[in-house]
């Protein structure tokens, strides 16, 4: 499916900005079976509670889809978006909308038991659904452990808890493998990255990101954590002068998108910097990054080989 540029930029930005806060008394080492009814507070603050076990399950975004196919709710999940393109039996559960705009009378006709929402439906879509008697969820992880979390999290509420302890258990170990590999790393050994989520503007990562949390586990330093929080926009005479010595830009699946990729390699002014000349300039599935699912430990592990392959090898 063709999408626009603009479209793309505020989808992944969005996407990029979901957490979920821990669940209490909930860790990857020890889990409670779940007993309905069960209250609980969700990432905006708001007091839910569950009568029953769900067996019917709305996604409103790729990445709780994501989460409830890795916890085994394919069977349960009867509503996606249009945007829900992974796995690939996603694309054959019924579509309410897209991400931005949902389909509220499709959701009707669904009648679900649970809705796994984000905060960009905090503002009407989630006021709607609950006004018409739905149990909606939202869930927004912004951190490595948050991602972990949310994953418990929702296994909670579906009485999935034993799949998600078992996914975010293997989450943990690889990530403690990559950064017990970099954790003594010495600032000089560190490669300066630039990680461009958009071109026009130079759009990057900011310190408070799960992006920028993956490049210094990882063993990079990222060269935008000096801008700030969120995703600043830097001015490309500031990255000339950082001279990043590896540049990791998004890569969407779909017609044209790989131009922030393509950017870096036609912007002449950029040919002189580290990462040009010693061909350190690579496009990344932006998936593997910006969707908080436990996919996210393969981009981590990517993005590993990509910063240091004399430690974790070249990518294959």
């Amino acid at each position: 499916m063709k999408k626009t540029g603009l479209v793309l930029l505020s989808l992944t930005l969005t996407v990029l900005l979901m957490g979920c806060q821990p669940v209490p008394g909930t860790t990857t080492s020890s889990y409670e079976e779940t007993t309905f009814p069960i209250t609980i507070t969700d990432d905006l603050g708001r007091v839910v509670t569950i009568e029953k076990e769900p067996v019917k399950i709305v996604s409103l975004a790729p990445s709780n889809t994501e989460v409830a196919f890795a916890l085994g709710l394919g069977d349960r999940l009867v509503g996606v978006t249009d945007t829900c393109d992974y796995p690939e039996a996603a694309s054959t559960k019924e579509k309410v909308g897209s991400f931005f705009e949902v389909d509220i009378e499709k959701v009707v006709t669904i009648a679900p038991d649970l809705i796994l929402a984000t905060d960009v439906h905090k503002h009407e879509v989630i006021p709607a659904l609950e006004q018409l008697g739905f149990t909606v969820v939202a869930l927004v992880p912004k951190t490595l452990d948050e991602v972990m979390d949310s994953i418990l999290f929702i296994g909670r509420l579906t009485g999935t808890q034993e799949a998600a302890y078992k996914i975010t258990a293997e989450m943990e170990q690889r990530i403690e493998a990559i950064a017990n590999k970099t954790a003594n790393l010495k600032e000089t050994e560190r490669p300066r990255v630039l990680y461009l989520i958009w071109h026009e503007p130079i759009m990057s990562v900011g310190n408070d990101t799960r992006i920028h949390e993956m490049i210094e586990k990882a063993g990079g330093s990222n060269i935008a954590a000096i801008a700030g929080e969120g995703y600043p926009t830097l001015a490309l005479e500031e990255v000339i002068n950082v001279n990043p010595e590896v540049i990791i830009a998004n890569v969407e699946d779909y017609e044209g998108g790989d131009i922030s990729l393509q950017f870096v390699f036609n912007e002449s002014r950029l040919s002189g910097v580290s990462a040009l000349i010693n061909q350190r300039v690579y496009g990344i599935d932006a998936d593997l990054t910006n969707r908080p699912t436990p996919r996210m430990i393969d981009g981590l592990e990517l993005l590993a080989k990509l910063i240091h392959p004399e430690i974790f090898g070249p990518v294959e």
